[in-house]
């Protein structure tokens, strides 16, 4: 069943005294009632209309979904072109992200959907590529129930803000604390993966016991759910969605809190 949404340009307060409103764009379900939650990561590229056409495919699914800007601090509002020009300006802006400013972005988007008058408190985070890495940080540090990741760089290494001071793959046991399911979606063609890495991610996430699913699709390269990329690859798009409706569904249902 899709559902019918509504969707709309919003302010989300953040703890933060320099820069205490973040933009967000946000996509609900039209018709009255509850629904659970999902925040979206956007690439490094910001809210554009692709990750709001995102936002809203989630909202479609029966979810409140919220894609914050996480560049508020630096450029509220700025949408980059996926081309030289818009990587080179994303890649600057994404050194200015901190930990500790995209913890608070996280956690006030989740205080918004709580309180959201067709929210639930069962939340969910999809991300793509930064916004994915931002999703894989935050399921270690938030109550997070279900957390899809789409290629996300930098996991096992230092060298972007976000995975400083120690690499985020070795904050993977709080994925676990917070009892959050993990599915991450990444092409073994990606740029910014070796086999080594695809091997300790792999080894981490069992050996810390999260409850996970790790996907590599063979004919694959980073970015393949974009349809806008030429890196697009529509097999693995399909599976990986069909793959992320199922989390979702499972995860934050009524029923999985019985669990």
């Amino acid at each position: 069943m899709e559902h019918e949404i509504v969707s709309e340009r919003i302010d989300v307060v953040v703890d933060d005294e320099e820069s205490p409103v973040m933009g967000a764009y946000l996509a609900r379900p039209a018709a009255p009632g509850r629904y659970p939650s999902v925040v979206i990561g956007f690439e490094m590229f910001g809210v554009t209309e692709y990750i709001r056409g995102i936002t809203e495919r989630v909202a479609k699914l029966g979810y409140v979904a919220l894609a914050p800007d996480f560049y508020h601090r630096a450029a509220p509002g700025i949408e980059l072109a996926a081309d030289p020009d818009g990587r080179g300006r994303g890649y600057e802006l994404l050194q200015q992200l901190a930990r500790p400013d995209v913890l608070r972005d996280v956690q006030a988007a989740m205080t918004h959907l709580r309180n959201h008058e067709n929210g639930t408190p069962r939340i969910g985070m999809l991300g793509f590529s930064l916004g994915g890495h931002i999703a894989y940080f935050a399921a270690t540090q938030l109550d997070l129930a279900a957390t899809a990741v789409f290629y996300p760089g930098w996991l096992p290494t230092r060298d972007i803000p976000l995975s400083r001071p120690e690499p985020t793959l070795t904050l993977t046991p709080g994925i676990a604390e917070h009892d959050g399911r993990l599915l991450l979606l990444v092409g073994e063609q990606d740029h910014l993966f070796t086999a080594d890495q695809f091997g300790q991610i792999a080894e981490r996430l069992r050996a810390d016991a999260v409850r996970h699913e790790m996907v590599v699709y063979p004919d694959a390269g980073h970015g393949f759910f974009c349809d806008e990329r030429d890196t697009f690859h529509q097999a693995s798009a399909d599976d990986a969605w069909q793959r992320v409706r199922d989390l979702l569904a499972t995860e934050l249902s009524p029923e999985s809190t019985l669990r």
